[in-house]
């Protein structure tokens, strides 16, 4: 794409990430791109934009759950007509209040649903390229938290990585709609003390490791126990928070 200004890949995966996925948005939004056209391929967009070919891959992955684009075997990625405001969606959760801490937990349960199964099937589909890139996204998190940075992107990465393992697009494409906002690191308040803060992360690291190791070790059922465990546990804490909320209204 000629003209382009070139992503630095100096603030991690998960930002470079919304800014290729911005940057083909607002190209296709722009005309650059018109319903039909195909982008350019993934090693031209890594040349272009000087970032890895994870990073375009979450990206088209991004513009496809946004039916901006569509993936046809052997032929490439194409724009898709713009969709009119009256048509349906096949699934829409852009109704649901985030603010509402109910609505998190019912989105947590249909996440585990599919988390699970993602984690079992990565166990035993995973290429040792899709292992590796489950490796760095896992220690991009640790980094983060050790750093006592916003785990947000990089866990979200995280969770993608494994999606990406199971070899089904349709597992990436679910996370890609549901969207970071339900990462588990949301759960702690602002007014949590340091201990109990130092306390969540070193337990989200431990969950996040058990299900990276099971998955590594090809263990399917042990990983969708420990995925299992990692977002029933997220669930668990909303529910608690749910509780307090209910009773400060008293």
């Amino acid at each position: 794409m000629a003209g382009e200004t070139r992503l630095e890949p100096a603030k991690g995966a998960g930002t470079l990430v919304s800014q290729l996925t911005d940057t083909l948005r607002q190209a296709i939004a722009a005309g650059q791109f018109t319903a039909g056209a195909r982008l350019p391929s993934e090693a031209q967009l890594t040349e272009t934009h000087g970032v890895s070919r994870t990073v375009v891959r979450e990206a088209i992955a991004a513009l496809r759950a946004d039916r901006l684009v569509e993936a046809r075997q052997g032929a490439g990625v194409f724009v898709l007509e713009p969709r009119q405001n009256n048509q349906p969606t096949m699934l829409s959760l852009n109704n649901i209040d985030l603010a509402q801490v109910s609505s998190m937990i019912e989105l947590l349960e249909l996440r585990t649903a599919v988390e699970v199964e993602a984690a079992g099937l990565a166990a035993v589909r995973r290429s040792p390229a899709q292992e590796e890139s489950i490796f760095e996204h896992h220690h991009a998190v640790r980094a983060c938290l050790e750093a006592d940075k916003p785990t947000s992107e990089a866990d979200f990465a995280l969770h993608l990585a494994i999606a990406e393992a199971t070899n089904n697009p349709r597992f990436r494409e679910f996370l890609t709609m549901i969207g970071k906002r339900l990462i588990p690191r949301a759960a702690l308040r602002p007014d949590d003390s340091e201990s109990d803060q130092a306390a969540y992360i070193a337990l989200l690291d431990k969950e996040h490791d058990a299900i990276v190791v099971a998955i590594s070790e090809g263990d399917e059922e042990g990983a969708r126990q420990a995925m299992r465990s990692h977002l029933r546990g997220a669930q668990l804490r909303y529910r608690t928070l749910l509780r307090e909320v209910r009773q400060s209204v008293r």
